[in-house]
C-alpha cells in the first residue's frame, strides 16, 4: 500500500507546476501528474490483484482536490472489497460503444459491411452492383435509416413478402444479402439475438419455398434447328460486336469472359485460351480448345496500341454486356421486319439472349453427339461432381474437348 502523504490545501496543489507525480495526501496513492508541457491530471496509484496501476482520475483543475479524494477513496472501497475498477470502466465504455453502435442505421452497417468485406472479396464488378441495387431498392425504404439494432422480423417480411412470389429468384438473393447484413452487424456488437432474415427454421416456417413458387425464366436460348441459320445471320453483320459474339458462341463461354478477353490469354499457336481464376465465376482456371473457326475470328479482331482487350470498345475498354445483348435484338428485329418469327426459345417463346448460347450448345451436346455429359458441363465451365470426386479427378479433357469444339462449329457453319 502507498505510503500516506502530508494532506496539501487546494493552494498548496495549484501551486504544483515541476514535471513529476506529486503526493497531495488525503488518500494513499493520490498524485498531481505533471507534465513537461505543463499538462496537470489526477491518478490513483495502486496494486489490483498484486498488479501495480496508475488509474487516472481526470484532469486539473477540471476535476477538483476535493473531487479528486472523492473518485479515488470510491476506487481504493472497490479495491478492498475485492472489485476490479479497471474492468468496471472497460465494461462501461464498451456499453457506451455498443449503444453508440446500435445507433447505425441499416443503410450504413450495410456500407460499412460493403468497404470491410464484399468491396475485396467480390471480384466480379455485376455482383457488386446488384447488392448495392437491390438494397436500395427493395430494404432501404423499409429499414434504411432504422438503426440496424431494431430490424425485427416483421420488417424483413415487409421487404419480401411483395416480391416473393413475383420476383422470387431476386427476393431469395435479397433475404441472403439483409441476413449478410445483419449477421456482420451482430458479430461486430451491434445488435443481438436471433438474425430475423435466416432462413432454416424462421423464414421458412413462414414463406413458401423458392424452387415452388419460382416464376423466372432461364434464359431465352435460339432452338438447336435454327441455330446454324442464326448464326448465318450474325456472320453476315461488321463490328466488333457481332465478331465478339460470334467467339462467343464458338467457345460456349460468358459474356463476361469473352468480353474480357485479353490477348495474353491467348495461345494462337496452341489454340488456346486461359482465362484465370480471377475472371472466372468458379474462381479456377479455366482452358478454353480453339476451334479453326474460333482462331478464324481472333485473326479478324483488329490491334490497337496500348490495348489489351482482344474485343474492345469504341475507347479501347472493355465492351458492355447490353453491346451483345443489342446485336442479337437487330437481329430479331430484322427477321421480325421480315414478317418471320425470328429465333426464340423453345419454351418460352421470348427473343434469344446471349447467355442462351450456352444452353443451345448444351443440347447441342446431348442431341446431336455422344460426347460424356461431363465433357460438355467442362466446357461450360460448371462445376461437376462432389467435393471428394473433384480432388481425384483434376483433368480438364482438353484435347477431347478439342474435337468437340469442332464438331460444335461446324454444326453452326452448316448455312
Amino acid at each position: 500500500m502507498p505510503r500516506s502523504a502530508a494532506e496539501l490545501s487546494a493552494i498548496e496543489v495549484n501551486r504544483l507546476d515541476q514535471p513529476g507525480k506529486h503526493a497531495v495526501g488525503g488518500v494513499a496513492g493520490l498524485c498531481l501528474n505533471v507534465t513537461d508541457t505543463g499538462a496537470r491530471s489526477w491518478i490513483l496509484r495502486r496494486s489490483i490483484a498484486g498488479k501495480r496501476h496508475e488509474i487516472g482520475l481526470g484532469s486539473f483543475p477540471t476535476v477538483s482536490l476535493k473531487r479528486a479524494r472523492e473518485l479515488a477513496r470510491d476506487m481504493v472501497a472497490e479495491i478492498v472489497s475485492g472489485g476490479d475498477p479497471l474492468q468496471s470502466r472497460r465494461e462501461q465504455r464498451d456499453a457506451i460503444r455498443r449503444a453508440e453502435g446500435r445507433r447505425i442505421s441499416f443503410d450504413d452497417a450495410f456500407e460499412t459491411y460493403y468497404q470491410q468485406k464484399l468491396k475485396g472479396e467480390l471480384a466480379n464488378e455485376k455482383h457488386k452492383a446488384q447488392w448495392r441495387s437491390t438494397l436500395q431498392a427493395y430494404a432501404s425504404p423499409v429499414i434504411g435509416n432504422l438503426p440496424v439494432a431494431e430490424v425485427s422480423l416483421d420488417q424483413v417480411l415487409k421487404i419480401l413478402q411483395p416480391i416473393w412470389s413475383e420476383k422470387t429468384v431476386t427476393a431469395s438473393r435479397l433475404r441472403g444479402r439483409i441476413e449478410a447484413v445483419l449477421d456482420w452487424a451482430r458479430v461486430n456488437g451491434l445488435r443481438e439475438g436471433e438474425n430475423p432474415a435466416r432462413w432454416k427454421g424462421n423464414l421458412d416456417k413462414i414463406l413458401p419455398s423458392p424452387s415452388r413458387v419460382k416464376t423466372e425464366e432461364n434464359h431465352p436460348a435460339v432452338s438447336l434447328k435454327d441455330a446454324p441459320s442464326w448464326f448465318a445471320s450474325l456472320r453476315g453483320r461488321a463490328g466488333i460486336a457481332a465478331l465478339a459474339l460470334q467467339f462467343l458462341t464458338l467457345t460456349a463461354a460468358r459474356s463476361g469472359e469473352v468480353r474480357g478477353a485479353t490477348w495474353g490469354e491467348l495461345d494462337l499457336d496452341q489454340q488456346l485460351w486461359t482465362i484465370p481464376a480471377a475472371r472466372m465465376k468458379a474462381k479456377r482456371d479455366h482452358r478454353v480448345p480453339l476451334s479453326k473457326m474460333a482462331v478464324d475470328r481472333l485473326m479478324e479482331a483488329p490491334r490497337f496500341p496500348g490495348c489489351e482487350f482482344v474485343f474492345p470498345s469504341s475507347r479501347s475498354g472493355m465492351l458492355s454486356d447490353m453491346t451483345l445483348s443489342a446485336v442479337m435484338k437487330r437481329i430479331q428485329e430484322t427477321e421480325e421486319k421480315h414478317g418471320r418469327p425470328g429465333f426464340r426459345d423453345t419454351n418460352s417463346a421470348r427473343p434469344a439472349v446471349p447467355h442462351g448460347l450456352r444452353s443451345t450448345f448444351r443440347d447441342w451436346a446431348a442431341e446431336r453427339t455422344s460426347y460424356p455429359a461431363e465433357m460438355a458441363e467442362i466446357a461450360l465451365a460448371h462445376t461437376i461432381g462432389t467435393k471428394v470426386q473433384q480432388a481425384y479427378q483434376r483433368g480438364d479433357m482438353v484435347e477431347r474437348r478439342r474435337a468437340m469444339m469442332e464438331e460444335w462449329s461446324r454444326f453452326l457453319h452448316q448455312c
